[in-house]
């Protein structure tokens, strides 16, 4: 994942260049108002950057200096956002294959069955959203994001809503997608405990620049500063 990408929002300037994993997850970590949500969009394509490049998989995304700009839904990423965003009136088993239907099958890549139990959600499938705890809900947004067999996972904070109890629930499974489907995930937190027990890459983000990257081993130091 190569993202160079600068965009001006109101007076605030997104202006970042970074190189992402290319499997295993990769953290964009900051404070909040560091820019982080806005680099996610810019990737996604909820965003258009005024210039730069976004490069997954070893497909341009966007390019402004060839006119490239591929819309959300050719770009084929995966996205988990804070609430899951489920479809309430659809079972858990139909939310979870709604985006595959619109996949050719020879597109897909990702199969059904493994995503199931890599999840461990084989006894939510003919549950409604309504019947599920935050976690579970967490689980099965990430398993219909797989689905779409897609080329990279774009996750914007997909802890922030829930208990403490719940994201240790939840940080195995997202610490195994990576490694299962040898696929770049991008994980946007500003906290540094997810981060410790997740990441491969962490890029520092602030006021929407990226002050350093680093990989895992320095993050356990005692004396580093993240302030």
């Amino acid at each position: 994942m190569e993202v160079r990408a600068r965009r001006l929002q109101g007076q605030f300037l997104v202006d970042v260049d970074f190189a992402g994993a290319a499997s295993g997850v990769t953290a964009l970590y900051g404070p909040s108002g560091a820019g982080k949500s806005s680099v996610i969009g810019m990737i996604a394509g909820l965003a258009r950057p005024d210039s730069g490049l976004i490069v997954v998989g070893g497909r341009v995304l966007f390019d402004s200096a060839r006119g490239i700009d591929l819309p959300p839904e050719k770009r084929r990423l995966g996205c988990v956002f804070q609430d899951g965003r489920l479809f309430p009136h659809l079972s858990v088993r139909s939310n979870l294959v709604y985006g595959m239907k619109l996949i050719a099958p020879s597109e897909r890549r990702i199969p059904l069955e493994q995503v199931i139990a890599l999840l461990g959600i084989e006894h939510l499938l003919e549950r409604s959203p309504k019947n599920l705890s935050g976690g579970e809900k967490q689980r099965v947004a990430v398993g219909r994001a797989l689905l779409i067999s897609p080329a990279a996972l774009l996750m914007d904070e997909p802890l922030a809503s829930l208990d403490p109890a719940r994201k240790d629930e939840l940080i195995p499974y997202i610490a195994r997608v990576g490694r299962e489907f040898s696929m770049p995930v991008l994980y946007v937190s500003h906290s540094l405990p997810e981060i410790r027990r997740l990441t491969d890459t962490v890029v520092f983000l602030r006021n929407g620049r990226v002050e350093r990257t680093v990989c895992p081993a320095p993050l356990r130091r005692p004396a580093l500063s993240v302030s």
